[in-house]
């Protein structure tokens, strides 16, 4: 930092967790979630009440967010989409406008390209790079057990020491530490975009002991809405039959159990969040570093009987978005709706001059104006959902305190959110709101050709499905990214000057 206040190119560090919804955190009024380090991130910081997913699955959701695009202009439509390498991200934009771009941890690309723009990838992805899990709206009754979701998540809730999501993310959170330290010691002198992408708390809802015993005696809350307390729209029920929900019995212990390790988990990447945090104060670099803490989707949790995601409701759909940089803008929470797709044209803002101006139209808008307190602006958010449990496209605009999902073979949904947060009452029947709707009802079919939409989502599903089986008859080819690691250029050896070893380690030097 200058001595007039801190650098005109700032150091960007995003932390995305996985399947966070806002309402188990204690900025946003949990009263039980043990998460200091995000809190005082809020506290200090921006923090956005009405951030929503535009895509709430974690492919789509991770594409919207790179893009600042929808899914329909990407065809980023499910957790096997394919993102073409002439998509431009926002590391392509930042690193073209001189940053250095860091990725370390989940991102969940698909296909063989998996840098997207940047540099350097610390770590694989947790999940796989293929087509194997394109779903096919053509048989909607189809379960796949090896990889759809079912309740083992629930049912099996509790205590362990080590998991597969445990492993990855010591490991993220190792690697976007290390990430901090060598890059205060490079020579190179360009500031940087470093995203640090954790997938918990990510069901399985499993949490190490320690982490649980934090919740020792707290009263951890059953949820508000029980599935009996609202209609059964369509979607809901396929979504209850793609995680066989009906198969088996949750019990209030089950939930309790849950969520329980659920608020773990948070805890858990809270002191990862901390480490990351306390680094770039360590380093010397926290006044000159925008820290964006975000989530790619949220999760039920149980309400209305719902677990996971893959719906428009608030549990799923909303997901946490806090901007900390005190040096630059001043503590408050922002009302407007904003999503996952605003996150690229505030990367490009921060930028600066240097970043190229965008070549394709973009869906999001920059959030620094909201940051720096504007009170005039105005926002709407839109929101599409292509991937298993749906059989057609459904889309969702958020406007002002109302909330319109639509798609062709479903009743229209129209909640006002602010006398009905939890979305008990669906308004689109009541000849009240007949207004309302229609004009939101005009809205899609000037925004959507949703027939040509449905019949892109299916073409492309065939072509992923026929690619995959494939690619995995006779020699198989994985795309999976392994991180380079060449041995003799770490540490001290006898090619290498020990002096300038020495120099170029130690930090401050």
């Amino acid at each position: 930092m200058g001595d007039d206040g801190p650098a005109a190119r700032p150091n960007i560090l995003v932390i995305m967790f996985d399947q966070l919804t806002p309402g188990a955190l204690g900025c946003y009024g949990n009263r039980v979630t043990h998460a200091p380090t995000i809190d005082r991130l809020a506290r200090e910081g921006v923090v956005f009440d009405a951030a929503y997913s535009n895509s709430p699955l974690c492919t789509p959701a991770r594409y919207c967010m790179m893009t600042g695009r929808l899914p329909s202009a990407t065809r980023g439509y499910d957790n096997a989409a394919y993102l073409p390498s002439t998509i431009p991200t926002m590391a392509h934009y930042a690193r073209a406008g001189g940053y250095r771009t860091v990725l370390d941890g989940k991102m969940h690309f698909v296909g063989p390209d998996q840098l997207h723009g940047f540099e350097e990838r610390r770590t694989t992805d947790i999940y796989p790079a293929d087509f194997g899990w394109t779903p096919d709206w053509l048989r909607p009754d189809e379960r796949i057990d090896w990889w759809f979701h079912n309740m083992d998540s629930v049912t099996r809730a509790g205590v362990a020491e080590v998991t597969n999501q445990l492993l990855f993310d010591d490991e993220v959170g190792h690697q976007g530490v290390r990430a901090l330290h060598d890059l205060a010691r490079d020579d190179d002198p360009r500031p940087w975009l470093l995203v640090v992408s954790f997938t918990h708390p990510h069901d399985p809802y499993v949490t190490r002991g320690r982490y649980w015993d934090l919740y020792e005696g707290a009263d951890i809350p059953l949820p508000e809405i029980s599935a009996a307390d609202v209609p059964l729209d369509p979607h809901t029920a396929r979504l209850r039959r793609v995680s066989a929900m009906d198969e088996v019995r949750i019990n209030p212990d089950d939930v309790r159990n849950a969520r329980r390790a659920y608020y773990g988990n948070i805890s858990y990447l809270d002191e990862w969040t901390a480490r990351l945090t306390a680094t770039l104060g360590a380093l010397g670099v926290a006044d000159d570093t925008v820290v964006m803490l975000l989530a790619d989707h949220g999760d039920m949790l149980g309400e209305r009987g719902l677990w996971y995601k893959m719906n428009f409701f608030e549990g799923s759909a909303r997901v946490p978005l806090i901007v900390h940089a005190p040096k630059r803008f001043s503590p408050k929470r922002v009302a407007a709706p904003v999503s996952l797709v605003d996150v690229l044209p505030t990367v490009t803002d921060l930028v600066g001059a240097a970043a190229p101006a965008p070549v394709d139209p973009l869906a999001g808008r920059s959030l620094i104006d909201l940051c720096a307190g504007d009170p005039t602006v105005e926002r709407e958010v839109v929101g599409e959902y292509m991937g298993e449990g749906a059989i057609a496209p459904i889309v969702m605009i958020r406007r002002g305190d109302l909330k319109y999902v639509h798609s062709p073979v479903d009743p229209d949904q129209l909640y006002d959110l602010a006398v009905d947060p939890h979305e008990r009452v669906n308004l689109a029947a009541d000849s009240a709101w007949s207004a309302q709707v229609k004009a939101f009802r005009e809205q899609v079919d000037r925004d959507w050709d949703m027939d040509a939409l449905h019949t892109d989502v299916l073409a492309d599903q065939a072509r992923r499905r026929l690619v995959d089986s494939a690619l995995r008859t006779g020699r198989v080819t994985p795309w999976e990214y392994t991180p380079p690691a060449d041995g003799s250029g770490q540490y001290m050896r006898n090619h290498l000057d020990l002096n300038e070893v020495e120099r170029t380690a130690r930090f401050p030097r």
